[in-house]
């Protein structure tokens, strides 16, 4: 009987291990699950993942002209949530907004532009939907203590049904300084994991690491304050030399992968590598 009680505490034990949720106290530990590659120019800014389990990936060539005239420039990491696509835009370092576009599952788009707001920078570097489908979490670039949440274009009733003016509601702080976050997504409604570009190894121990935040409770649109810890560096690896870059994350609920973008110096970066992980 004690041999039938100890190999039952061990397997409960074990699948309380494997859940993404188990803990939030504890940075998930995520094995390597294969590499592929996308090209840079059509998608080397990030990646999400559909309900049919492939990906979209979002690069330079893929900002429409319209944006471009407007001076939207420069395309984000993107997620998609109910067949909605969420792509983050910025333009020129002299703009006073940045712009959330989403476009529905028939194809409509809308844009929602937000003002920034005292001390703001203008970098728009991802888009982040909540699993409830109510708060869009982006980033801003260099050093930062916080994480910006905005109600869900089209999917908060709170937020204009055709585009419009975004405002922000209550933002994730950090309890330690986070430096070029290049892409998050939420593996849980209580923890996201992102991608650092920071290869100075100074904030966290490892070059390029991959975070995982956690939060106390579910976004709800009030302040919140998020723990950070360092999962793994990402992996640097090619026949270039040079300084890589870290791009987008993407979660799958659907298969459990979890998948990150890097781009190698040099020639190399024509291609952009994408590599996948299960959580064991």
């Amino acid at each position: 009987m004690k041999r039938q009680l100890a190999a039952l505490t061990a397997l409960v034990g074990a699948l309380v291990c494997a859940a993404p949720s188990a803990s939030a106290s504890e940075p998930a530990r995520w094995t390597a699950a294969g590499t592929s590659y996308t090209d840079t120019l059509g998608g080397g800014q990030g990646l999400a993942s559909r309900a049919d389990g492939s990906l979209l990936h979002r690069g330079l060539l893929d900002i429409p002209l319209d944006l471009r005239i407007k001076g939207w420039n420069h395309v984000g990491d993107p997620d998609i949530a109910r067949g909605y696509v969420f792509d983050a835009y910025q333009g020129a370092d002299t703009a006073t907004s940045k712009m959330y576009a989403v476009t529905t599952p028939d194809g409509r788009r809308y844009d929602y532009v937000h003002p920034l707001d005292p001390g703001e920078k203008v970098n728009n570097s991802f888009a982040a939907v909540s699993p409830d489908g109510q708060w869009l979490v982006s980033g801003e670039w260099e050093d930062q203590d916080r994480l910006q949440v905005f109600p869900a274009p089209l999917l908060n009733p709170a937020t204009p049904r055709t585009g419009g003016t975004l405002a922000q509601a209550g933002q994730i702080s950090l309890d330690k300084p986070v430096r070029d976050i290049q892409g998050c997504d939420f593996v849980t409604a209580t923890r996201l994991v992102c991608a650092s570009d920071d290869g100075s190894g100074t904030l966290f121990p490892q070059s390029k690491p991959l975070l995982q935040v956690d939060l106390p409770h579910p976004l709800d649109g009030s302040p919140v304050t998020g723990r950070v810890s360092s999962l793994f560096g990402l992996p640097q690896q090619s026949l270039c030399k040079g300084t890589f870059e870290a791009e987008g994350v993407d979660y799958d609920p659907g298969t459990g992968t979890l998948r990150t973008e890097v781009i190698a110096p040099g020639v190399c970066a024509v291609a952009t590598t994408v590599y996948a992980y299960h959580l064991g």
